[in-house]
């Protein structure tokens, strides 16, 4: 655990609900997704991505995301999910997540997004600001 720490600046631990399994007994593909939800949330709030959205209706959004499932979880199991970021653009990055299991001391799975910096007034793409830009590069 202490390894897969180092190797994530930011990470959000997250406690496996017994909601989030499915009829097979482990957790459900799409409830990874809320997990990678959090942990981005989580990732922006840290870096103050989300701050300025209201006042310049700049903010980010999803163009791609996926997932790799190595390892089935179960419920009761804590989660963290690392995050790392990867391919800095003018208007977009991607962003990885690395989930690992308490319970099994094992990384369960992988996934990675492309998010891409919007406009919601002008329903255009938007450049990242040097801001963003150096708050990014600290977690290549």
């Amino acid at each position: 655990m202490n390894d897969f720490l180092a190797q994530h600046s930011i990470s959000t631990d997250i406690q496996v609900a017994w909601g989030d399994m499915d009829a097979l007994q482990h957790v459900n593909n799409s409830v990874y997704f809320k997990y990678f939800e959090t942990a981005r949330l989580d990732f922006f709030n840290q870096i103050n991505l989300l701050g300025d959205l209201k006042s310049t209706g700049v903010g980010p959004v999803l163009s791609e995301t996926n997932a790799r499932f190595k390892r089935p979880v179960t419920f009761p199991d804590s989660i963290v999910v690392g995050v790392k970021i990867s391919d800095i653009h003018k208007e977009r990055f991607v962003m990885h997540y690395t989930v690992f299991s308490k319970a099994q001391q094992a990384v369960t799975t992988i996934g990675w997004a492309k998010v891409v910096m919007f406009n919601f007034k002008t329903g255009k793409k938007s450049e990242l600001t040097p801001e963003l830009l150096q708050a990014l590069k600290q977690h290549e």
